[in-house]
């Protein structure tokens, strides 16, 4: 559920620039993103700051695409998006004592304080580089191509990364349970 109201507004925008045009798919995920964060509210959820900026982000983006008919303002949006959770995670390594991904994963994984920092800098990484393909896409491409990117593109850019930082989790939680049971084995052996 939580995945479907995630890309509620791509998919909505996606299907009303295939129906009509960009200017109205424009318009399309503005609303929707507008109905996104109310149903979360609503349904008394958690909106989480990324719904919120990306609203934010989304109206101001889409409003100067829909106020002056000029398309490439919502091209941006995609890579500023990006780049500003990119700036947010690089920036909880100077701000707190923890980076942001772990603050976000550390209640249900247990890793040793390096792994999280390595993770936190994949995921700065990630935000930039899938922006800067963002704006590589739409100053290369026609604004088809741009749009089904957007979904496909950016989609399976994501997946692949997921699929990835879980390989690099999965090597460091084994070794962190593997240390965690190694260093409980003296006690239990002084207990028997």
């Amino acid at each position: 559920m939580k995945f479907l109201t995630d890309f509620f507004p791509i998919l909505l925008f996606f299907v009303a620039y295939h129906l009509y045009d960009i200017y109205i798919a424009t318009a399309v995920a503005i609303v929707a993103a507008f109905f996104q964060v109310g149903f979360l509210y609503v349904r008394k959820q958690t909106i989480e700051p990324m719904h919120w900026i990306t609203l934010v982000i989304l109206v101001v983006f889409g409003g100067a695409t829909l106020i002056l008919q000029d398309e490439q303002f919502i091209k941006w949006k995609p890579s500023v998006v990006n780049w500003l959770f990119g700036v947010v995670f690089l920036g909880s390594h100077f701000i707190g004592k923890k980076p942001l991904v772990q603050r976000l994963m550390e209640a249900n994984i247990a890793m040793p304080a390096p792994v999280w920092t390595r993770l936190n800098l994949m995921w700065v990484v990630f935000f930039m580089v899938i922006g800067a393909i963002n704006v590589y896409v739409f100053t290369h491409y026609d604004t088809d191509t741009w749009v089904n990117f957007k979904l496909f593109g950016m989609l399976g850019i994501t997946l692949v990364f997921v699929v990835i930082q879980a390989l690099y989790l999965a090597r460091h939680v084994q070794q962190a349970e593997t240390s965690t049971t190694d260093s409980e084995s003296p006690q239990t052996k002084k207990e028997i």
